[in-house]
């Protein structure tokens, strides 16, 4: 398991006393916290949330600044980039180091080279739905029908490459069988679809379906996660059904520029941490189906070498390159 060279120096540091002055200086100014997804959408929510916090550790501004575009990519590119001083962090989510690395033909940094990882910050978890019109309730009835009836379901994406449609590929690839994707351009087309039965299924942020779980519109079969989800107690995990490796949550870290000094690094990490324990932060991600996740670097290092190496075999199996 391959660790970032700015995690293992962030570790070393931890018991070294220099650069204590340094970590008491700073910050001096506002910092900016780089989110890659316009405004307004989940990643925006959690981000702009988890700044609140992390000002209040800081004692200064974080500023939110939204650079979108390629997944997520483009934003945490602004961090690999900027000035190793601690005033641009990046609120990453899991496709611009874990996926894009595998799917993008030019990748424009190395997620194990040029981020120092600081802490994961929040897991949403995601749920298998299916149009009533679908003659199945529960995930084994799905893949039985699917089994019976190859190629003819169809499953709905919020693009090709992203969590929703990898998610499936790597239910297909785990349960063996065949349904088709249908790639749309961000979740809401494809949940619409869904709601319409132009599409039979989908793999979805909890919080983006369950408004039509509850109404009835959507049969919620799994949850994709090791742990059942909060609004939806009621449905299994795909582990409980005999699927423990069709593990898909979408979670979000916070990251550095690699040379971001460590006593930098360690006064981040530690008014992360406070805020993602912090009551009022905890009510507020729950609101949107969203489970702070602290963590210290070396466990964000793990974790992410297992999610890179899950999504980049089911990248690399169906043969996915997008330019």
């Amino acid at each position: 398991m391959r660790i970032p060279i700015a995690v293992l120096a962030l570790a070393a540091a931890q018991c070294l006393l220099p650069g204590t002055a340094l970590a008491q200086s700073y910050p001096s100014k506002p910092v900016r916290l780089i989110v890659g997804f316009p405004a307004g959408g989940p990643a925006d929510i959690f981000g702009r949330s988890f700044a609140q916090g992390l000002s209040a550790g800081l004692g200064q501004t974080v500023i939110v600044e939204n650079k979108s575009g390629v997944g997520g990519v483009l934003g945490i590119d602004m961090v690999a980039k900027a000035s190793p001083d601690g005033y641009t962090l990046g609120f990453n989510n899991q496709g611009s180091v874990a996926m894009a690395p595998y799917a993008l033909t030019k990748m424009p940094f190395n997620p194990n080279r040029d981020l120092a990882l600081i802490t994961t910050v929040v897991k949403v978890p995601e749920v298998v739905v299916v149009n009533p019109s679908l003659p199945v309730a529960s995930l084994a009835e799905l893949i039985a029908y699917a089994r019976a009836n190859p190629g003819k379901i169809n499953f709905g994406s919020a693009g090709a490459g992203g969590i929703t449609h990898l998610a499936c590929e790597l239910l297909k690839a785990e349960a063996r069988i065949d349904v088709l994707h249908v790639p749309y351009k961000g979740a809401a087309p494809a949940v619409s679809d869904l709601l319409g039965g132009q599409v039979q299924m989908g793999i979805f942020d909890v919080p983006v379906v369950l408004p039509h779980i509850k109404s009835g519109k959507f049969k919620a079969l799994a949850v994709t996660s090791a742990k059942r989800a909060p609004p939806l107690p009621q449905v299994p995990t795909t582990g409980e059904l005999g699927y423990p490796n069709v593990i898909s949550d979408n979670w979000y870290g916070l990251v550095a520029p690699a040379a971001t000094p460590p006593a930098v690094l360690r006064r981040v990490h530690g008014a992360s941490v406070a805020a993602l324990r912090s009551p009022a932060l905890i009510e507020q991600f729950a609101k949107v189906s969203g489970i702070p996740a602290p963590s210290t670097p070396e466990e964000y290092a793990v974790f992410l070498a297992e999610e890179q190496a899950r999504w980049s075999a089911i990248i690399k199996a169906i043969g996915f390159k997008e330019d």
